[in-house]
């Protein structure tokens, strides 16, 4: 139609699940027509969302769940037309393997911090002395924390070292792979800083937090049935995006009314032009891309560490166990000097997976944590031995699988540091005065798909409010003409 501006366009940089939410809120926002690009330098979308078989079954290669008591995830599924695909867990039952033995993962605890000392003692976690510490929380004078500190600092200052190293690190280390002396108390365990601002005892406010869960709050986690390697496809197809694999942006230049984005090889590179961007990338890549225009917010991106991991996935006959494994897997603190920090029991945690083959015993097995990647230079076949040799130990299963996987994810998880509220706020700041720019993904305030999608949904606001407040005259005079 004569008269009518062509669409804005709107290049999103990342084909992980930030940057596919970020183009389906974009299209969702939209009060006209937009057109979208996708720009994912890998050869597939999803990043860390990935799914594939193993013995038949279709098993997450990645992450294998997201938190269902934080709304944006499920309605992330929702809106890709996933509703009827979410599945719950049939068992929460989790195990610490401390002091060389299984042991209950003890009720009352948030992020590992204990609550109640009975079920604490009963779970034989700690040493006789370790839980004698825990109780002097109760008679200490408080530890004032006035400014952002290391998780172990607090929590070590108030229940001790045993705690930290034998509850607190493993959690942590299966969300971030980090170490709880680096990681940030106000970025990584937002309650428990709240409670270190204004409570005197750690474990009576814990327990003021747990009691405040109402008993219907349902299950604290959720995933798809065809695994949460199933969720970015889908996105991808509802945002409407034309998504491109492949293409790495190698420049972001700012140029009048938009951006101009370099992309592919320096002798056969291609000139994109944008009248916004989402940068849905990790740190490292993002602070490439900014250091011409934003060079703040760039040196402040290139300070976010990142941490490897691999995964071994495991398919065993269930006959193959001389007692079937129960529980949904354990967590194993670094102080047990075991190359296998965490490992799930798939096939027992997500019954969807035991009902498509009740034969096979699917287990994953993480490794790597932040300063262990000499773990992760060894070769597949050495890693699936390591695997192998921890389920015999622990299960006591004595065959070979009947099929194996391994993952390996390299700097995939960023590291929350102590600052880190304090520089993605400068980070936000940065970006925020450059017209048609905004940032999204794990790299800011947390690592899950729920996080992820909240930044994403932040970020397509960010860029829908300048389209708006940007439109061409022409399109307002039309907009205000009684005469269409």
């Amino acid at each position: 139609m004569e008269g009518t501006p062509a669409p804005r366009h709107v290049v999103v940089v990342g084909g992980g699940i930030a940057g596919l939410a970020a183009a389906l809120y974009l299209r969702r926002g939209a009060t006209r027509e937009i057109r979208i690009t996708v720009l994912e330098g890998a050869p597939r979308i999803g990043g860390k969302l990935h799914v594939s078989e193993v013995a038949g079954l279709e098993v997450d290669a990645g992450a294998e769940a997201m938190l269902a008591r934080r709304p944006e995830g499920k309605e992330l599924a929702g809106l890709a037309g996933m509703d009827d695909m979410l599945v719950y867990p049939g068992t929460t039952h989790a195990s610490i393997l401390s002091r060389g033995a299984l042991r209950t993962l003890p009720k009352g605890q948030v992020m590992g911090v204990p609550s109640d000392l009975a079920a604490l003692a009963a779970s034989r976690v700690l040493s006789p002395g370790g839980l004698a510490r825990v109780a002097l929380d109760r008679i200490l004078p408080p530890t004032t924390v006035t400014t952002d500190v290391s998780v172990a600092a607090y929590i070590r200052a108030r229940v001790g070292g045993e705690v930290v190293d034998r509850l607190v690190e493993p959690l942590l280390g299966g969300v971030y792979a980090g170490r709880s002396e680096m990681l940030s108390l106000q970025a990584t365990m937002p309650q428990i800083a709240a409670i270190a601002r204004t409570e005197r005892s750690l474990t009576q406010a814990v327990g003021d937090v747990v009691a405040a869960v109402p008993k219907d709050a349902g299950p604290v986690f959720t995933t798809l049935k065809n695994g949460m390697g199933s969720l970015p496809e889908a996105v991808a197809k509802a945002s409407g995006a034309d998504v491109r694999t492949g293409v790495t942006v190698r420049e972001l230049v700012r140029i009048p009314g938009g951006w101009r984005l370099v992309t592919g090889p320096t002798r056969d590179e291609e000139i994109i032009e944008a009248d916004a961007v989402v940068l849905a990338v990790p740190a490292t890549a993002a602070a490439r891309l900014l250091r011409r225009e934003v060079p703040g917010a760039a040196a402040e991106l290139a300070g976010i560490e990142y941490a490897s991991m691999a995964i071994a996935t495991l398919a065993y006959p269930r006959d193959a166990f001389p007692v079937p494994p129960s529980g949904s897997g354990y967590l194993v603190p670094p102080v047990e000097r075991r190359p296998v920090k965490a490992a799930t029991f798939s096939t027992i945690k997500w019954p969807h997976l035991a009902e498509a083959d009740p034969g096979v015993v699917v287990v994953r097995c993480s490794m790597g944590r932040l300063g262990e990647e000499h773990v992760l230079q060894r070769d597949d076949a050495e890693l699936v031995a390591i695997a192998v040799s921890e389920m015999a130990d622990v299960t006591g299963v004595r065959a070979f699988p009947i099929d194996t996987r391994i993952t390996r994810w390299g700097g995939s998880l960023p590291q929350y540091n102590v600052g880190h509220l304090g520089r993605v706020a400068r980070i936000r700041v940065a970006t925020s005065i450059q017209p048609g720019l905004a940032v999204c993904g794990a790299a800011y305030d947390g690592v899950g798909v729920p996080a992820c999608a909240a930044t994403a949904r932040t970020a397509a606001a960010q860029i829908l409010d300048h389209l708006a407040a940007s439109e061409p005259r022409a399109a307002a005079g039309a907009a205000n003409d009684p005469k269409g």
